[in-house]
């Protein structure tokens, strides 16, 4: 049962290993080392367990904050299915989102994206017919990339000394892909304009432009879906529900409320944390999924991050966009509002992507460079048991957060009328956009708030209200301290910062890190199994 720090009841003193955060990094790392045997407490600063993977309830609804969708757990066999039935003992079930998961609107014009990769080629043939052989080429690039990346990322849970004599010819492969950037790689099969904005009309899963984020991030989300997308049954909560009990049969809690103020670290190896109230917790490994800079900049003394020279690898990443998130409730269930389960991607008029967020940025006043709209409440076959009579959306848009700046160290729900202001007016124009696509639920909205880039600073730690953690740009995959070891001993990092945005990234970052620790093939321990349990 998760607990909360504040509550007075009896906690060890020592552990196995002390997870800082419950992202579903840090959750997939606490699961596998219970696994493993190992006793685990995981530490989380605010009130609700998940970070990205967290609900948050109002006025009678629910809301999840970070997964809108997630590929592959459609094929029995995939390797993202498997390791969630491992880590939730099966229990997770996944809902179909059917043919369509995606459709990009670029003005008044509409393009689906469906399941299938014939399927999706096809479909996107009957729209751009001149396009064919840019369409194949595309995908096959797509699938190249994606092939190059498994053991790029596995390199990262190798062994130092295996990693000196075999890593280069692990990575190398994937450079190919990584160093050039979503835009180089689209321009160079397509003169079509308005096809390459189709193609990259997903850049809001991972946040960066085409003509600044890294093809093999691209491919990794374009790649994750073809098979389709799917939704948890009964919300996004029910990934951490499902692991705590596996980390409390091992002996570990899962504590609430939690904040860590410093690691401890003695002779350059972790031996500990230490509360913002004093009280000291000690564990044989430590290990943060609080996201690189956070950690590096809040978690570890500037003595031992300046003497380590870590301080001068900040400048070599950069931190991801933020964003506004409008959660709005309705009257009325999925069915009689007639919601889909498609999401869409909406964009206004304009050259490329790069161009439109660019003027956007000079004048917030222009048109929103993409607004994101996700439908939770009819993805979910479960939803109407629980919530009869209401329904959810969420709205999503890229938002500086300059905007917000001058609220920064203001409290949560507390930050003044000027403030609120700009959420109302922001949250009037994403109810524009919504009732131009969805025209019937005019008069249906019975509750909205909005998040700021604040709110997510205040929930998930990131300094900068920054969404997917460190930007997705080529520079960033050169950069080989985004592992999951540390130059500290015993000192291990976990989360989308080590491997890339989304939750199967995040999911896949707990592998590489109890990977790294254990010194097992975690992957292979887990498909074996699923192989006999068949």
């Amino acid at each position: 049962m998760i607990q909360s720090f504040k509550q007075n009841y009896k906690l060890q003193v020592s552990y196995d290993a002390i997870i800082i955060g419950s992202g579903l990094g840090s959750l997939t790392t606490a699961a596998l080392l219970s696994k493993e045997g190992k006793k685990v407490l995981v530490l989380e600063k605010h009130y609700t367990v998940g970070g990205f993977t967290h609900v948050f309830k109002r006025k009678g609804y629910e809301w999840d904050v970070g997964i809108h969708y997630i590929g592959e757990v459609q094929r029995p066999n995939s390797v993202i299915k498997r390791l969630f039935d491992y880590i939730t003992n099966d229990k997770l079930e996944w809902a179909d989102l059917g043919e369509v998961y995606d459709k990009i609107i670029i003005g008044d014009r509409e393009y689906d994206f469906v399941k299938g990769v014939d399927n999706f080629k096809k479909k996107l043939v009957e729209y751009f017919p001149e396009e064919s052989e840019a369409i194949e080429q595309y995908v096959s690039l797509v699938f190249e990339s994606t092939k190059t990346a498994q053991k790029f990322y596995a390199e990262k849970a190798m062994p130092n000394l295996v990693s000196k004599i075999l890593g280069s010819f692990w990575r190398n492969p994937f450079y190919k892909f990584s160093d050039k950037t979503t835009y180089e790689v689209l321009s160079s099969l397509t003169s079509n304009k308005e096809l390459i904005m189709v193609l990259s009309g997903q850049y809001g899963d991972y946040g960066l432009t085409p003509k600044k984020s890294s093809f093999a991030m691209h491919a990794a989300v374009a790649r994750h879906y073809f098979s389709g997308g799917s939704f948890p049954v009964g919300g996004s909560s029910k990934i951490a529900e499902y692991i705590d009990p596996i980390i409390e049969n091992a002996g570990g809690t899962v504590l609430i409320s939690a904040d860590v103020k410093r690691v401890i670290i003695e002779n350059n190896a972790a031996t500990g944390v230490k509360m913002a109230d004093g009280k000291i917790f000690n564990a044989d490994l430590i290990i943060s999924g609080a996201g690189y800079f956070t950690t590096f900049e809040k978690l570890v003394s500037p003595e031992i991050v300046e003497n380590l020279g870590i301080k001068k690898q900040f400048q070599k990443v950069e931190r991801s966009v933020s964003h506004a998130c409008l959660y709005i409730g309705l009257d009325g269930n999925p069915d009689e509002l007639k919601l889909p389960k498609t999401n869409y991607w909406v964009y206004p008029e304009g050259k490329d992507h790069d161009e439109i967020v660019e003027n956007y940025i000079k004048d917030i006043n222009a048109p929103f460079p993409v607004v994101y709209i996700s439908f939770p409440s009819a993805k979910d076959p479960d939803w109407s048991n629980r919530y009869p009579s209401k329904s959810t959306i969420d709205i999503i848009t890229l938002m500086p957060f300059d905007i917000f700046a001058e609220w920064e160290g203001t409290r949560w729900m507390k930050r003044g009328e000027k403030y609120d202001t700009i959420k109302e007016n922001i949250s009037q124009r994403l109810l524009e956009v919504l009732y131009k696509h969805q025209p019937q639920l005019r008069g249906k909205v019975a509750y909205y708030e909005l998040s700021t880039p604040l709110t997510t600073q205040h929930f998930v730690n990131y300094e900068k209200g920054e969404i997917y953690g460190l930007d997705h740009s080529p520079s960033r995959f050169r950069q080989r301290f985004l592992q999951p070891r540390t130059p500290i001993k015993n000192f291990y990092l976990t989360g989308q910062d080590i491997v890339t945005a989304g939750v199967a990234a995040a999911l896949f970052s707990g592998v590489l890190t109890a990977s790294a620790i254990t010194g097992k093939n975690i992957i292979n321990k887990i498909m074996k199994k699923a192989f006999q349990k068949n």
